[in-house]
């Protein structure tokens, strides 16, 4: 009897756990899609998988600026303007996975572009204007900032700090992902969806840091820095133009999803066309900009 109590009790727990850490999201997911569209106020996604390594990385940083200011020297190191720039990347990156646009997105076209849009173009450079790697460094023991900095310089080789494969990686996961296959590959599931919005951040990381290297170094070819946000920009407008000038619904998932959030599925797509076309393209315009003033202060300097 002993034995028999013990194997339903382990029995119910292995029912249990997968469905209270989130690990069948693609059932609830499902579900939710058949039934109703959420309302803006209850479009929360709370899994785990992202809030855990996020709060971490949060505390990290949040540690590593406290060892940096204490004392009275607030601003040292990080300041406070680039300590303000985490934060503000932090909020776009929460509003992309975490209310409203994860769950808006998989009843509008529009809610899923603003989402990667958040993703790729602006959690990125606001996120790394705060130093992230300084204040992971200043939070961590000397000897284990010394063994991280060994395992991540490797990574920062040849390949990546080529700043052509990175904007090639940026194009590639733009079109690719925005496929129609690939877009209702990604709603219908769960493992799928979350590789996508991964894939985003990581190019727009891979980008983005060495953007900032170039802002922040002078003779780091800012040129070609500008040369390579244009070329970002450029596939997004055209990409952003053509969803907003299609004469048909080009996403057939959202044919009968977005009505339920009160426009038609054309409209809605239209809407997402011009946030990737006139809003997302801001950040990198910024970028070359900034790049190129410093270029030219440069070179006027040296004449």
């Amino acid at each position: 009897m002993e034995g028999r109590r013990r194997y339903r009790i382990a029995r119910a727990a292995w029912t249990i756990l997968p469905l209270s850490t989130g690990l069948l999201p693609s059932v609830a997911l499902a579900h939710d899609a058949a039934d109703r569209a959420p309302a803006w106020a209850t479009a929360w996604s709370l899994s785990p998988w992202l809030l855990v390594p996020l709060a971490a990385f949060v505390a990290l940083y949040a540690a590593g600026l406290w060892r940096l200011w204490r004392g009275g020297h607030a601003g040292r190191g990080i300041s406070r303007a680039e300590a303000a720039g985490f934060c503000a990347g932090l909020l776009s990156l929460l509003l992309a996975t975490v209310w409203p646009f994860d769950a808006m997105g998989e009843w509008s076209l529009a809610a899923h572009m603003a989402q990667h849009m958040l993703l790729l173009a602006l959690a990125p450079p606001l996120l790394l204007s705060g130093r992230p790697l300084a204040a992971t460094a200043a939070a961590l023991p000397v000897a284990w900032s010394r063994s991280l900095h060994r395992r991540i310089q490797p990574c920062a080789g040849a390949f990546g700090r080529s700043l052509a494969v990175a904007t090639c990686a940026n194009v590639a996961v733009m079109w690719g992902w925005h496929l129609p296959a690939s877009l209702a590959l990604a709603l219908r599931s769960e493992a799928v969806h979350w590789a996508m919005h991964g894939s985003f951040l990581l190019a727009g990381l891979w980008l983005w840091a060495l953007m900032w290297q170039r802002i922040r170094d002078g003779g780091a070819g800012a040129l070609a820095g500008a040369v390579g946000t244009v070329v970002v920009m450029m596939q997004m407008g055209f990409l952003g133009a053509l969803l907003t000038f299609s004469p048909r619904v080009l996403y057939p998932v959202y044919a009968e999803r977005a009505p339920e959030l009160g426009m038609t599925a054309l409209a809605d797509q239209q809407l997402a066309g011009l946030i990737m076309w006139v809003p997302a393209c801001l950040p990198y315009l910024a970028g070359a900009l900034w790049l190129l003033a410093r270029e030219f202060r440069r070179t006027g300097w040296r004449r």
